[in-house]
């Protein structure tokens, strides 16, 4: 059969200048087959898996233009080839009956199974090889092959495979990218939210209303089919609301440890005005020596003397309880032993824990990232002492996973601190107990 014959389509329908190109294109790919003389090494180049085809196919319906139904006829078409691996240098007409091909695709009715057949054929993947009635059929030679059919040419599919597989990949590209980027706004939301129930938490609700307003007018549901430029205007909007809304937080912290200092001074300055009044009142109390006789004076003097010795001496007293107190409330062990218990503070110390102080800067850092308050964290400091209550908290930081309130255990073990039953030596001593059993099993589990 001629490649000029059986081009018109049968019915007295126009034929489409897009066909007619399709078809001589077709052609003179064949030709050149023809003409190099391949002698099948060629088709074994140029054939392609029909599945993997139709695979890139239904990634790049959209830049083909093609409606996943319109896929579902062409796969019931190329179902019709014998051929796994279909090669352009052959003849890939396929003659299926109405009927049949109906069933192949799912039971399709005829009229929309001629709807996406002309769809296939607009663009650009099938042609019509009409018969002079219609039928679609195959004739035979003697000795069984087919000498001409007429029916649906897959040749332009095949030929079109190299493009096709380029349509797929942008698809997967973009496909991918558009993960990305919905993961992002997603992320996004969850953080912004968890800052927000931060701040109230700590009981900030109201400077963080007007962020709280517009982080409900973005985190409206995203439809599965939303498209990139809207996902990327809503993760940009969402970006900038996360850094306002960090430095906000960060600064109210900064702002509440200035009004716990100032409200330690006050408390201090008071304790002291208070004492200052009690010793005035004391003095003032005797201080009229015209009205009393010498002896009354002496008398009175002796007993102010005496009373001032016992008053000086409780003071040493309560001073010497005091530099007690604070020695307790020291170190508990070294900094590099107390690092080797609780080894994931040193994450939070970008320049290294060379002192107490880069150890002291890292707990507050902790402390805000596990979400204890700022009132609970400066009665750790206040009863436990600055030292310990930063070694507490590295404590918490390693056992975080088990811990399901860690401000609500730090209160805790602050008021048993405040009663004499905590100590931060035995915590620590069952976290370096734990690491070094853990180290032991791994190394027993390398021996065997």
């Amino acid at each position: 059969m001629t490649e000029r014959f059986a081009i018109s389509p049968f019915g007295g329908k126009g034929l489409a200048r897009a066909q007619f190109l399709v078809n001589e294109q077709v052609r003179r790919a064949r030709a050149a087959f023809d003409a190099k003389d391949m002698q099948g090494r060629g088709g074994a180049d140029s054939a392609v898996d029909k599945w993997q085809l139709l695979r890139a196919v239904t990634e790049a319906r959209l830049a083909l233009g093609l409606a996943d139904r319109t896929i579902v006829v062409l796969e019931a078409l190329v179902s019709f080839s014998t051929e796994r691996l279909l090669d352009p240098s052959t003849d890939l007409i396929v003659f299926p009956s109405n009927a049949e091909l109906s069933l192949r695709a799912r039971g399709m009715a005829p009229a929309t199974l001629r709807r996406h057949l002309a769809a296939l054929v607009n663009a650009g993947l099938i042609l019509r090889r009409d018969s002079a009635n219609g039928k679609r059929y195959a004739t035979r030679s003697e000795d069984g092959r087919i000498d001409a059919a007429f029916g649906f040419d897959l040749a332009p599919l095949v030929m079109r495979a190299a493009e096709i597989e380029t349509y797929a990949a942008d698809a997967r590209r973009h496909a991918k990218a558009l993960r990305a980027l919905r993961s992002e706004v997603t992320i996004h939301l969850r953080d912004i939210a968890a800052i927000i129930q931060a701040a109230e938490d700590e009981g900030r609700a109201v400077s963080f209303k007007g962020f709280s307003e517009r982080f409900l007018g973005l985190s409206g549901r995203l439809g599965r089919n939303t498209d990139w430029e809207t996902l990327k205007v809503r993760r940009d909007a969402l970006a900038s609301l996360r850094i306002e809304i960090e430095k906000a937080y960060l600064d109210g912290l900064s702002e509440a440890e200035m009004q716990y200092r100032e409200a330690e001074e006050h408390k201090s300055e008071n304790r002291n005005m208070s004492a200052n009044d009690d010793q005035n009142e004391r003095h003032i109390h005797n201080s009229n020596p015209e009205s009393l006789s010498e002896k009354s004076k002496e008398k009175l003097e002796a007993k102010a003397a005496a009373k001032s010795e016992r008053e000086a001496t409780v003071a040493s007293s309560q001073q010497g309880e005091a530099d007690r107190s604070d020695q307790d409330r020291g170190p508990a062990m070294p900094l590099d032993l107390v690092t080797s218990a609780c080894p994931q503070i040193r994450d939070y110390a970008p320049g290294g824990l060379s002192d107490w102080r880069d150890f002291m800067k890292a707990a507050e850092t902790v402390r805000s990232m596990l979400g204890v308050s700022p009132d609970a964290w400066a009665e750790a400091r206040s009863r436990m002492g600055e030292v310990n209550a930063a070694i507490t908290i590295a404590a918490i930081l390693e056992r975080a996973e088990a811990i399901r309130s860690p401000g609500g255990y730090l209160r805790r073990l602050t008021e048993r601190a405040e009663g004499g039953a905590f100590s931060v030596k035995p915590m620590l001593n069952a976290l370096l107990s734990a690491r070094q059993k853990a180290v032991g099993h791994g190394e027993r589990g390398r021996s065997a």
